[in-house]
């Protein structure tokens, strides 16, 4: 391996086994060339590869492509937690999802990822008072991908949205760190009130698909939210919740729900 490419791997492992799959990808489907080449292979950085992606994803007839990259690129440049984020997100999805066998995979085809490094755009414009591009972002962002995440919205790292139709979040949201998610999940308000409104999700938490959690409470810790609950009340830590309105069933299972991905429900139903 030459010296600079021994230094990049030293630096940012992460970035050079993207490029390996690349030039993998090149190898064996020399039809997808001119996209790896374009999209991957030609840039020196992942923020690079973000930069170019989202703006190819998020613009339109009203916002070229061209003024996206170079917001893009002022904010990566900015804030080095938004490239940080990236690249735990990206981790959390190749260990989790058991679709994905390679690190490009999310960059190139998984929306999940695509969406949720979209909305961290519109975050940072929201919180330097950029609000009305944060809302174009956000529009965009629901209708090229299918996730509505409102920029005033808290989310931690290392998030994994399996398959991501049809996410929203809530403007008062805050989702912790190491959250995984699947298709269909909202985390809601409950009427017009305008203040302090939607929910916080703790850190490690595992949400099936087409649950819905509604209103200012707190799910707590390493819990679980089995698929098509709806959620009420507040979930103490290491819980698993069912049913509709949403009780307690038993353990979580383990410390780390979000991870394993474990979505069966075992043992005694607690009343």
């Amino acid at each position: 391996m030459p010296e600079h490419a021994t230094l990049l791997a030293e630096v940012d492992p992460i970035w050079s086994r993207i490029r390996l799959e690349a030039e993998e990808i090149v190898r064996d489907e020399p039809l997808m060339a001119a996209l790896v080449h374009s999209g991957i292979l030609y840039h020196r950085s992942l923020e690079s590869v973000l930069s170019f992606r989202l703006a190819q994803k998020l613009s339109s007839e009203e916002m070229p492509e061209l003024i996206l990259r170079e917001i893009l690129d002022e904010a990566y440049a900015e804030d080095a937690s938004l490239i940080d984020a990236a690249r735990d997100d990206i981790s959390a999805v190749f260990e989790r999802d058991p679709a994905c066998h390679r690190l490009i995979q999310p960059l190139l085809f998984f929306k999940g990822y695509q969406a949720l490094q979209a909305y961290r755009l519109g975050h940072f414009l929201w919180a330097h008072g950029r609000r009305d591009l944060a809302y174009f972002v956000q529009m965009r962002t629901s209708e090229i991908f299918g996730v509505d995440i409102h920029p005033a919205a808290r989310v931690g790292k290392g998030i994994m949205i399996d398959h991501a139709h049809s996410i929203v979040i809530g403007e008062t949201a805050v989702v912790g760190n190491n959250v995984s998610m699947l298709h269909s999940v909202t985390l809601g308000g409950t009427g017009k009130e305008d203040d302090d409104r939607h929910p916080k999700i703790g850190d490690n938490v595992l949400i099936g698909a087409g649950a819905a959690i509604l209103g200012n409470i707190r799910v707590g810790d390493c819990s679980r939210i089995a698929a098509g609950s709806v959620v009420l009340e507040e979930v103490p830590p290491c819980k698993t919740v069912a049913g509709v309105p949403a009780r307690i069933v038993g353990e979580a299972g383990c410390s780390e729900p979000a991870k394993s991905m474990d979505q069966l429900l075992r043992g005694e139903v607690t009343e």
